[in-house]
């Protein structure tokens, strides 16, 4: 796989589970607007089992505060289109990593004004060294930018200023 490509999730097989996956996948994250939870990563699987509906989420961090909001809107919606019997599970494992987010979402985050993850997250062999590289400013693409906190608007992001147009920025990191 190439660097900073997305990985895919499987799309439900059946036709029943499939329509509940794209009502639920429309659900937007309330951090970050402009992203789908399914732009993000964090829409794993739908099934539709009979009358019973089952919706796993896994979260971009065990404590992330947003969580509870996204199964309350996944529950409106699919509630909503006629679905009585809906669970909406998180799950914690496997952890889920910025490689799981859409390159539409990527793309999104860009013009919302956030840099996007680059590269791709993983296991580095003992004695690897992890070197900062530089990431692009989303308003006028300079590379001149540094990192101002390690933690910025949200856990999953940090906050960034570019040296050369002077504006801060949040960067998406990548886990």
């Amino acid at each position: 796989m190439a660097p900073g490509a997305s990985v895919a999730r499987p799309r439900p097989a059946d036709l029943a589970s499939q329509r509940a996956w794209d009502l639920a996948a429309r659900v937007c994250d309330p951090e970050i607007p402009v992203l789908t939870i399914e732009d993000l990563g964090v829409l794993r699987s739908v099934t539709v089992d009979g009358t019973r509906t089952t919706v796993t989420l896994t979260p971009t961090y065990s404590g992330c505060p947003a969580m509870e909001a996204m199964r309350d809107d996944v529950l409106t919606v699919l509630r909503g289109a006629g679905y009585d019997d809906v669970t909406v599970e998180l799950v914690l494992a496997p952890a889920w990593t910025t490689d799981w987010m859409s390159e539409e979402g990527k793309a999104k985050l860009v013009t919302y004004g956030i840099a996007a993850p680059t590269g791709r997250s993983g296991v580095r062999p003992a004695g690897a060294v992890r070197l900062q590289l530089a990431v692009k400013c989303p308003r006028c693409s300079s590379l001149n930018t540094r990192e101002l906190a390690r933690f910025g608007s949200t856990s999953c992001k940090a906050l960034y200023e570019c040296r050369d147009c002077l504006e801060p920025f949040d960067y998406f990191k990548v886990l």
